[in-house]
């Protein structure tokens, strides 16, 4: 782009309120799953599947997303994931058993796939002739995340209450339209490249997550050694390694396999697949205990996640980044995801006649400084090595291993709460019992983390940290 922007800050608002309800979306409906359980007809075991849904549409699809933002212009990307979005709250709005709320969570994570990357091309666009005020539009884009997890809870909460669940899918279309309607007049046209879409790729790696999950998820029932769960294990397997071996024959492929000798890239993935696996799981089952154990309506259980996340956003915003200058990468991660582990410990020792004050705030809130400190560093690391050409690439897959880890890790999680009786609505010893192993279970993959970071993780160069830009796309 040659001239300068002069709706540039106007343009940003539009940018950040999308970053914003992408995120929102991932925590709005956490408060809301109690009522779309007994609405619904979803079992236990398969009510992670209106998060998952969302999740593994948009953590495989991100890496398309962004090939066809290149492709056909950042701008008309960004505008049709809107299209796909409002399309997909519409759905799971008007669901009436499980299965179609399932399909409208997976489109809506398709559109989330394809506005968040666009979002950042257009940001570099708008903002790249200046590197002062692209580290400014970075700080207040990246802060739209935070806010739109404190948001989500909190509405989730208000709207579930007050109005009933589909509401949280609703309110999504009247914001769309006005993104919409705000898209010809502050974005910037940006036009696209010739080259080709990597869709076998993109469709072995989504179908290969989705079949580990599925696979996880059936395994308490079908049993771990039944010849099903191997077989879909091995499918889910053979998918994967199908992705690679297209990624290292087609011309242009959605993840260059060369990428990954970016030094910290392979270890910043790992710690970020694991802080996923560990803080998701936690996040999704304090909901469960705070409504299915204590008996707390959905507008107390949003309030009550409020501390956590109201601290995750203020240690994100101002304090993180302090002491990921004078410390460094490393550090702050294993650290984070040890405090992180220290928390969901504390967690697991919830009781069936617990009470919120002991059982829960102190313990959540450890948990949330655990996560503040690890996330944004490990996001710098994996793209301070990266060179300029390759950062968008590096951003897309640390966002996308994140968002693997996390659908991956409430599959386990979710598998060893019902093994240990979370399975058995009603009896709150044998419910809590459930709980109590999934946060143990959780506690424990946050101190593999810490400990494989300590012993894999390079000290990255502190220089290069300030100068990456991360894509923050998920809390």
């Amino acid at each position: 782009m040659n001239a300068v922007n002069p709706r540039r800050w106007q343009a940003l608002i539009v940018l950040a309120a999308a970053q914003f309800m992408v995120i929102m979306d991932t925590s709005i409906i956490g408060v809301a799953l109690p009522d779309m359980q007994r609405d619904l007809g979803f079992s236990q075991g398969n009510l992670q599947w209106v998060f998952n849904a969302y999740v593994i549409a948009f953590g495989g699809l991100l890496l398309l997303g962004g090939r066809l933002s290149d492709l056909f212009g950042a701008r008309r990307v960004f505008t049709i994931g809107w299209i796909i979005l409002i399309a997909g709250s519409v759905v799971a709005a008007a669901a009436g058993n499980a299965w179609v709320e399932i399909v409208g969570r997976g489109v809506q994570g398709v559109g989330g796939a394809l506005i968040a990357p666009a979002s950042m091309t257009l940001l570099m666009m708008l903002f790249g002739h200046n590197p002062r005020e692209l580290g400014k539009a970075m700080a207040l884009y990246g802060a739209a995340a935070p806010a739109g997890g404190t948001a989500g809870v909190f509405l989730g909460g208000v709207i579930t209450e007050y109005l009933s669940w589909p509401w949280v899918f609703i309110v999504y279309v009247p914001i769309g339209l006005a993104t919409l309607a705000a898209v010809p007049a502050l974005l910037p046209a940006v036009q696209g490249k010739r080259g080709s879409v990597d869709v076998l790729g993109a469709i072995a790696v989504t179908a290969g997550i989705a079949l580990a999950v599925y696979a996880i998820v059936r395994a308490p029932e079908q049993g771990w050694s039944s010849a099903t769960t191997l077989l879909e294990l091995a499918g889910a397997v053979a998918l994967l390694i199908l992705f690679l071996v297209i990624q290292r024959m087609v011309r242009e492929p959605l993840m260059p396999l060369g990428i990954w000798r970016t030094p910290g890239l392979a270890t910043s993935n790992l710690a970020m697949a694991l802080l996923g696996a560990a803080w998701i799981p936690m996040w999704y089952f304090l909901n469960l205990y705070l409504q299915q154990v204590l008996g707390y309506g959905a507008f107390p259980s949003g309030a009550a996640l409020l501390p956590m996340t109201i601290a995750i956003m203020i240690f994100m915003i101002g304090i993180t980044a302090k002491l990921l200058g004078r410390f460094g990468a490393k550090p702050l991660i294993a650290g984070g995801l040890l405090v992180l582990a220290a928390g969901v410990a504390g967690l697991s020792l919830v009781r069936p006649d617990g009470a919120f004050i002991s059982d829960v705030l102190p313990a959540s809130l450890i948990a949330a400084v655990g996560m503040s400190l690890a996330y944004i560093p490990a996001m710098m690391s994996a793209m301070s090595g990266a060179r300029p050409k390759e950062s968008g690439l590096a951003s897309g897959i640390v966002n996308t291993t994140y968002q693997v880890g996390s659908a991956l890790g409430l599959a386990v999680m979710t598998a060893i709460a019902t093994s240990q009786g979370a399975a058995e609505l009603g009896n709150l010893p044998r419910l809590t019992d459930g709980f109590q192993g999934a946060f143990i279970g959780a506690g424990a993959v946050a101190a593999i983390g810490a400990l494989l970071t300590l012993l894999l993780m390079r000290k990255p160069k502190q220089a290069a940290q300030a100068n990456a830009q991360p894509e923050v796309t998920q809390v």
